[in-house]
């Protein structure tokens, strides 16, 4: 006969929740889609009115960076609505559905602006550069605004510091338009303008590749990357009174916070509430997983048949 107890304690994850996110940056959210969007707008018009091609790329570019600001807001507010009968983890994991949004709109961008830098290499046109620079000049500042907004949650929230490094990341791709620029009034060459939107392309499919990635891994419940199962294992393992640890998962409830399910078998019995308390924060502080369900079992052959 088996001794069935469970646990489930929870805790703010040690990068801070992400449930803070809308209260605490929902300004910085809609001041930097406001700005972002207006210059995309007046980005992509100079672009094709001048035939730059780096310029419409870049705006391709930062009209991604807005609707994924758009989706990660969204996504946060979403996963501070509580449980429901139905919902009964919340909507918490709406944020990983945001990345693999994300990712698959950096795709789309990717594939429309690569076709079009290819045609216009084949078929090369005049370019200003004057205007590359002054606009793209204006996207630094922007996107360096945009970026400074949320700098100070960078260190505590996964997603706010990922729209820190994608402000960031877009300031750098606007620099590398303005050089181009000033080489083409330089030289006159016009291949130095599809060469750079190739360039932004490449930038903009390294960023999207890592998204696209981990996005699908948290889709799939994958262990998080930062958290080792064998440590996490043989720390249950080495519990007093532990036999052994199976049916052990651990897996992402959304960007931010992590879930743990385990059975110990405890020959002994339930070791008390005392013990439990110990595992949810140790867990938590150790390897930051913020909910965990253990289940305490007698004999190492009481768990069901269907467990995996």
């Amino acid at each position: 006969m088996s001794g069935n107890h469970g646990v489930h304690h929870h805790g703010v994850h040690h990068h801070g929740g992400h449930h803070h996110a809308p209260a605490d940056f929902g300004r910085a959210f809609a001041i930097g889609v406001a700005l972002n969007t207006a210059f995309v707008v007046v980005e992509a018009a100079y672009g094709f009115l001048s035939g730059s091609m780096a310029l419409v790329a870049d705006a391709g570019h930062n009209l991604s960076d807005v609707l994924s600001l758009l989706l990660a807001w969204a996504a946060a507010t979403a996963a501070r609505r509580p449980a429901t009968e139905r919902f009964t983890y919340g909507f918490k994991s709406s944020t990983i559905l945001a990345a693999l949004g994300n990712a698959g709109l950096l795709l789309v961008a990717i594939g429309a602006i690569l076709f079009e830098t290819i045609r216009r290499l084949a078929d090369p046109v005049v370019v200003e550069g004057a205007t590359m620079i002054v606009i793209a000049g204006i996207g630094i500042v922007i996107n360096s605004a945009t970026a400074l907004m949320f700098m100070r949650g960078r260190h505590h929230d996964l997603n706010i510091r990922g729209a820190y490094l994608h402000m960031a990341a877009d300031a750098l791709v606007s620099l590398g338009v303005v050089i181009a620029g000033a080489a083409i009034l330089l030289t006159g060459a016009t291949w130095i303008d599809p060469l750079t939107s190739l360039v932004i392309v490449a930038v903009i499919a390294w960023g999207t590749w890592g998204l696209l990635k981990d996005s699908v891994k948290m889709s799939l419940l994958a262990v998080p990357e930062e958290i080792d199962e064998g440590e996490v294992r043989a720390y249950l393992a080495g519990l007093p009174g532990v036999e052994a640890v199976h049916d052990l998962h651990i897996w992402p409830m959304s960007t931010t916070e992590t879930a743990l399910t385990a059975h110990l078998v405890m020959p002994g019995g339930h070791a008390g509430d005392a013990l439990l308390r110990q595992i949810g924060r140790d867990l938590r502080e150790r390897f930051g997983i913020d909910h965990t369900t253990v289940q305490i079992e007698q004999a190492a052959d009481a768990h069901c048949a269907t467990c995996t």
